[in-house]
């Protein structure tokens, strides 16, 4: 599973700003980032299209930029309409590239309703349906399992429908644990998945925020990792530094071993990500313009 060096994908995650404010934070945030030369920034999308105008604004703005952006698109709770005028509004700004997620229903709202699509591969079959190979589809996939699959294979066998549905690649939910990712990556071979797995990295500088995260979300934190950063209390440079070891070391030992690449969960701040980026050696380009 070794990949070549040149041929390695190292990209950015970035969420739409609530305020004003927040956006121009981000846009020197995007700047910083930037500079260094990823393939990509992908950007989020509430529950049920909560975020919708503001992942709009965002991804607008980061195409007047000339950066190569992937919106996230969740299906769950939209039906064919819908997703087809989200879908030309990114044609219209020149978007080549889709990130298909389920995604999951707003706080109160119990069933899909009216959604035309239950499952991430119903999306990723529609797309391909529709537009035919127009965009680059990545997918979601789970080195830990998702929360919500009654079990490990079962989970194997979902995340290879949207693979067979036309997924280009993958990117993982955050984890610690890289054992966890190469025997992922072990499985999907033997189940003949053979997309790019793309390892998702989240940087450690809040350990509350961090613990919340995961929780809800099904990552696991390993136990001597949740020791240490509970035992730093309100102490947020001992935090950031032991924080920055772990994922710092967690990377290097997902490229030594092959990954394809690390798109990592900025949280809209730049230090973090950059220090990573710089001390493990990656590649520093110029800004791709497209």
């Amino acid at each position: 599973m070794n990949a070549p060096t040149d041929t390695r994908t190292f990209s950015f995650e970035l969420f739409p700003p609530k305020t004003p404010e927040g956006m121009e934070k981000l846009k020197g945030t995007v700047a910083k980032l930037n500079a260094v030369g990823p393939e990509y920034f992908s950007c989020t999308y509430g529950a049920g299209g909560s975020t919708r105008e503001r992942t709009f604004a965002t991804v607008d703005w980061l195409r007047s930029q000339g950066i190569d952006t992937a919106p996230h698109l969740a299906c769950i709770g939209s039906d064919e309409t819908e997703m087809r005028d989200i879908i030309g509004h990114y044609i219209d700004q020149g978007i080549t590239r889709l990130v298909a997620l389920r995604g999951d229903m707003p706080s109160g709202m119990g069933s899909a309703g009216r959604s035309a699509f239950r499952y991430a591969n119903e999306l990723v079959a529609f797309l391909r349906a529709e537009y035919g190979d127009r965009f680059k589809i990545e997918v979601a996939a789970y080195p830990e399992f998702h929360p919500q699959a009654p079990n490990a294979m079962a989970d194997l066998e979902n995340f290879k429908r949207k693979v067979d549905a036309g997924a280009d690649a993958a990117i993982t939910q955050y984890f610690f644990n890289p054992d966890a990712y190469f025997e992922f990556v072990e499985l999907c071979d033997e189940a003949g998945i053979t997309v790019p797995i793309i390892a998702g990295v989240m940087p450690i500088t809040n350990f509350n925020q961090l613990a919340r995260f995961s929780d809800a979300c099904g990552a696991e934190i390993p136990r001597y990792i949740r020791k240490r950063l509970e035992a730093y209390g309100d102490d947020k440079e001992s935090i950031k530094a032991f924080g920055h070891e772990v994922v710092l070391d967690l990377c290097r030992r997902l490229l030594e071993g092959g990954a394809p690449g690390i798109h990592f969960y900025t949280m809209n701040q730049a230090e973090a990500t950059l220090k990573l980026w710089h001390e493990l050696e990656l590649p520093v380009t110029a800004p791709k313009q497209v």
